[in-house]
């Protein structure tokens, strides 16, 4: 039966076939979440590589539960950012200390040589400041802020509660403040 990444389907129902041998159901499902399993797992790393490689083994072990997933206890897209986020975690608890890689931007071809560097200073400045936060904070800011996830996704992502979620995005965003004050010419604001 063939469907797509924007079929009626859900998710868990796409398990359930999947865990029956239909490699077309895994297909939709890789379709509709390795994007955005992709994209937290590279704001996190800041790193494409690592990046694909979390997304990757987060789809993998989608695959390996399908047969014992039970329907209704977890979002199949909340059980994914969940690996996918403890994967970035323990990667950048390996390599707390050491600098991370430098994002390089893509240029924009409409944008003048000045708006690029400019850019490319604000992502560089706040990628900088992002990883001076915790772990915790970061990955809870990230959903939150860039990904743009509600606190109770984020909570059970996170498996803590909605206050704790609340929690750790006020204090990063006030750490980031704080390591962000004093930087407004450099990244061309207040100026």
């Amino acid at each position: 039966m063939p469907f797509d990444a924007s079929s009626e389907i859900h998710d868990d129902a796409l398990m359930v076939l999947y865990a029956n041998g239909d490699g077309e159901a895994a297909r939709i499902l890789a379709a509709r979440h390795t994007k955005r399993v992709l994209a937290l797992a590279y704001r996190m790393l800041q790193n494409q590589a690592a990046a694909e490689d979390v997304a990757q083994e987060a789809m993998i072990r989608l695959w390996k539960i399908a047969p014992e997933w039970r329907r209704g206890e977890a979002k199949v897209s909340t059980w994914l950012y969940r690996i996918a986020s403890n994967l970035c975690l323990d990667q950048l608890r390996k390599k707390r200390g050491a600098a991370l890689d430098d994002i390089a931007e893509p240029e924009d071809d409409a944008a003048s040589v000045e708006e690029v560097m400019l850019h490319k200073t604000r992502v560089a400045t706040l990628n900088e400041a992002m990883n001076e936060l915790p772990e915790r904070q970061k990955l809870a800011v990230t959903l939150r802020h860039l990904d743009e996830m509600a606190n109770p996704e984020i909570a059970e992502i996170m498996d803590i509660s909605v206050e704790a979620v609340e929690s750790l995005t006020s204090r990063g965003k006030r750490t980031l403040r704080a390591l962000l004050q004093g930087q407004e010419a450099k990244i061309g604001y207040g100026t």
